[in-house]
């Protein structure tokens, strides 16, 4: 299953081809639901425009090991049968995919639960710093933001 970080030299993911690996899985029978997630960079909010936004990590091995451990976790916790993560590291334009997470599990309910708690853990858990450039100049935000 795809778990990974993508650095700016390495091919590209799609959303399409996570569900497509998720209809793969050796459990597909056993599902009842996919559900998925594609985060894009924002370019416009409230009076602010970001014109670009760079992503990056201070220790690509760590991260990397911690999205694997997280995802684990999370997978035990609700009980589903496979969850794919995609985070992209490099220079962005508004509208790009930036995380991509797909989930297969038996019920919807605890398939949804799961896929939320990715998307926060994500947010607030991995060592990203993002440097976005806007209208108001340069801006840092650091994980959790």
């Amino acid at each position: 299953m795809t778990i990974k970080l993508i650095r700016p030299d390495e091919d590209r993911i799609t959303i399409y081809q996570l569900i497509d690996e998720m209809k793969n899985i050796p459990q597909i029978n056993e599902c009842g639901a996919i559900f998925t997630f594609e985060g894009l960079v924002r370019g416009e909010e409230k009076e602010l425009s970001t014109h670009a936004l760079n992503l990056t990590t201070t220790d690509y091995d760590k991260t990397q090991e911690e999205l694997e451990n997280l995802v684990e976790d999370v997978k035990d916790k609700h009980q589903v049968k496979e969850v794919a993560v995609v985070h992209y590291l490099g220079q962005f334009q508004p509208g790009d995919p930036l995380f991509l997470v797909a989930v297969a599990g038996a019920h919807r309910q605890e398939t949804r639960s799961a896929l939320n708690e990715v998307i926060e853990r994500v947010k607030y858990e991995l060592d990203f710093q993002k440097e976005e450039e806007t209208n108001q100049g340069n801006r840092i935000i650091m994980s959790g933001g």
